[in-house]
């Protein structure tokens, strides 16, 4: 039977864990800034990268907490058509700040794709009728189309898989499964990156890994973990990679970094900045798994952010500012909490954000 309001310790209990959750997402963000000028301060770095990264999230969020709270089906889908726009602007143009090189725009440009299908995705299951729901996720599958012809590969694959995991969300109701999952993934990106960079992977995987990444980008990991190795707690400070690396051609107009996200902050900011941004991306499962949202949206929005982290594991996306902000959006939005006084009736949902069950 269903419940037709909150109950005192369900209001208490969600109350708790919004509570928690917010407190830590400031502390991990507030930590990421506050260790990459303590780094720049120490190394003599520029920390403008990393404080712009933390408030465009932030900003995000916030934006998307409150859309999200007021017109969840609009700030989706409204969310979802901008990227889209942005990347019809210019889809080699998007902006960020000192990035020149067609590499890095590849990724933001994949990233982009990834975010506006898994917010057309979350627009879909924030309706309440079956019409709109079809027909948002049919322009969320029709996000596909301009990434392919725009020529990302990476992004052509992660909207046709972002769809698919909203679909096979429908029924789900094991929330804390899927975002383990997605954790999961994101973590075996990462690993594969950095056995490929140290030279723990067999011979003939490797070989192929490097020729689908390409061997400069490889070189790039390798020098990466090099100055990590050599400065392992401070890091080499923020930014400075380009003034460090040996693989870093002169001749070419690089965008100095080493398109691996978790690398690049380790080697720049130590193990402690690699621990807070891992952190981070922690943080926002978390907050996933204690959102009042339905968790078709929890799942979608994982999905996408999922597919946006792996894409940073072996790729420049985060250091666009328009990445980083729709990021913060779709977390925001799929963590909203409902103006209403009834509860979501979503048996997937930890137990004290359902009014009456459990």
């Amino acid at each position: 039977m269903e419940a037709t309001g909150w109950s005192a310790g369900a209001g208490r209990g969600m109350a708790r864990r919004h509570g928690f959750g917010d407190a830590a997402g400031l502390t991990v963000l507030g930590g990421c800034a506050v260790w990459s000028l303590v780094t720049a301060t120490a190394r003599g770095g520029r920390p403008e990268g990393t404080l712009l990264a933390v408030l465009a999230v932030a900003a995000g969020y916030a934006c998307g907490r409150i859309g999200g709270a007021l017109v969840p089906v609009a700030a989706s889908a409204a969310a979802g058509i901008g990227g889209l726009c942005l990347v019809a602007v210019d889809p080699h143009g998007v902006p960020a700040p000192e990035t020149t090189a067609p590499l890095g725009h590849a990724g933001a440009t994949a990233a982009l794709f990834a975010l506006s299908a898994g917010a057309l995705c979350c627009a879909a299951w924030s309706a309440r009728h079956r019409a709109p729901r079809i027909a948002w996720h049919v322009a969320a599958a029709g996000t596909a189309v301009p990434a392919a012809v725009v020529g990302s590969g990476a992004g052509t694959v992660a909207c046709g898989g972002i769809v698919l995991c909203s679909l096979a969300a429908a029924g789900a109701r094991r929330r804390p499964a899927g975002l383990v999952g997605f954790g999961l993934v994101t973590a075996l990106v990462a690993a594969l990156g950095a056995a490929l960079a140290k030279g723990l992977l067999p011979s003939g995987p490797a070989t192929t890994l490097a020729d689908r990444l390409t061997p400069h980008r490889v070189l790039l990991w390798r020098d990466a973990l090099r100055l990590a190795e050599s400065e392992p707690l401070l890091g080499v400070g923020p930014g400075r990679f380009e003034e460090l690396s040996r693989a870093l051609p002169p001749s070419t107009p690089p965008d100095g970094k080493p398109h691996a996200a978790l690398l690049q902050v380790a080697a720049e900011q130590g193990i402690v900045g690699a621990v807070l941004l891992a952190a981070a991306y922690g943080w926002v499962l978390y907050a996933l798994w204690c959102s009042a949202r339905p968790t078709p949206v929890v799942l979608a929005a994982g999905a996408a952010l999922t597919a946006v982290a792996a894409m940073a594991s072996v790729g420049n996306a985060l250091s666009f500012t328009t990445v980083t902000a729709g990021v913060g959006l779709l977390a925001g939005i799929a963590t909203a909490e409902p103006l209403t006084d009834a509860p979501p009736h979503d048996v997937a949902a930890p137990a004290d954000v359902r009014g009456g069950h459990g």
